[in-house]
């Protein structure tokens, strides 16, 4: 057998191995992970349904919700996003990222105040009581998660404009509402796609 014979044939057989692992083994034990109960979710796209078990979006991807009529907003909302052409939304959900402008920019700070503004306006309070989370985009424009201070700056609103008692309207947010990550790492969040899914099923 020649050199070059050997050669062929050892990568023939490198080439093989490879497929095997890569191509069949790999995809399959990636698979198999992904079947596991507690991650097949995750895996399937974090999927919630609405009524009629019908797909009603991703619990990882929220997009703020327009009111047909402003005045009567029945909906929580979400961080603005910087993709968008209005202040506070909504998202080009073809467009994930952030603004990347620093905190001394000038055109940032505009928009901040804008926000402030629309905001506190929105939900009848004043400029000071809006948190930094309904006036700040976040790192992907697609955030679902709010802080549990703006969730309750909007509970009277949605209280207002969708007739359910305050009760069960806050019930809706604690039960959205989820904790630091083994207790002590980062901070609570609540989820606005599943809350406004859960709002709307309660009404």
């Amino acid at each position: 057998m020649t050199t070059l014979t050997r050669q062929a044939v050892t990568g023939l057989r490198l080439l093989i191995v490879l497929i095997l692992l890569c191509g069949v083994a790999y995809p399959l034990t990636v698979w198999a992970v992904a079947r596991v109960p507690g991650l097949a979710h995750s895996a399937e796209g974090s999927v919630i349904t609405g009524a009629g078990g019908a797909p009603a979006g991703s619990s990882l991807i929220g997009v703020d919700p327009v009111a047909p009529d402003p005045a009567a907003d029945p909906y929580f909302h979400t961080r603005p996003s910087a993709s968008s052409t209005d202040v506070l939304g909504p998202a080009d959900t073809t467009t994930s990222g952030g603004s990347n402008l620093g905190g001394f920019d000038q055109g940032l700070l505009e928009t901040i105040a804008q926000r402030r503004a629309l905001v506190a306006a929105r939900e009848g309070v004043a400029a000071a009581a809006v948190p930094p989370d309904a006036v700040t985009a976040s790192a992907s424009g697609l955030d679902p998660h709010i802080s549990p201070e703006y969730a309750a700056l909007q509970v009277e609103r949605v209280v207002r404009n969708t007739g359910l008692p305050a009760d069960t309207v806050r019930d809706l947010v604690a039960q959205a509402t989820t904790g630091r990550v083994a207790g002590f790492l980062g901070e609570p969040t609540v989820n606005v796609t599943e809350l406004n899914l859960a709002v709307a099923t309660a009404r």
